[in-house]
């Protein structure tokens, strides 16, 4: 008996056929993927882009019914959110130089709310026109208690700049 590998097959491995055919296969195929993008994007060229819609913000919604001084009736669901937007004025040496300097009045409110939910809320509570608000973040800050570290709450202050003429009365005297 002789060690020497058989020589004398003349057929050829099935598997490596398969492998041969599949790699020969596979060339032309990208080349036609390849292919196809370009001429996609010199059709897609000559199309106009559509713009994806622009993501709706939160807006209270108003009723078409009037109130009797003619400002638009608010829902009983906006009201009530509204009623939740303004947690506290902000009375300080920086608020009175703003109500002073800009007649802007200083409240903590809300983390999510909007300028015009702030708005709203502000001329529902008392009464007057608003000409703007600005917000601002504050971010807490993270102090030490003892052994261990703890983070103050973030709050975000709103500058309601009132119109002119216009103040707010906290005090609850001769509303």
């Amino acid at each position: 008996m002789s060690t020497a590998p058989d020589t004398s097959k003349s057929k050829a491995d099935p598997k490596v056929d398969a492998k041969a055919k599949k790699t020969t296969d596979a060339k032309p195929a990208k080349d036609a993927k390849a292919a196809k993008p370009a001429a996609a994007t010199a059709a897609d060229a000559a199309k106009p882009v559509a713009k994806k819609p622009a993501a709706k913000k939160a807006v209270v919604k108003k009723s078409k019914a009037a109130s009797a001084n003619g400002t638009p009736k608010l829902s009983a669901h906006a009201e009530s959110r509204l009623a939740q937007i303004l947690i506290a004025p902000i009375v300080s040496e920086k608020a009175t130089m703003a109500a002073e300097k800009h007649n802007q009045v200083l409240f903590k409110v809300m983390r999510d709310a909007t300028k015009p939910e702030i708005k709203a809320a502000v001329e529902l509570m008392f009464k007057v026109t608003v000409d703007s608000v600005q917000t601002v973040q504050h971010k807490g800050k993270t102090k030490r208690f003892g052994k261990g570290t703890g983070r103050r709450d973030h709050v975000k202050k709103a500058y309601v700049c009132l119109a002119a003429g216009q103040e707010l009365n906290f005090s609850g005297e001769g509303a």
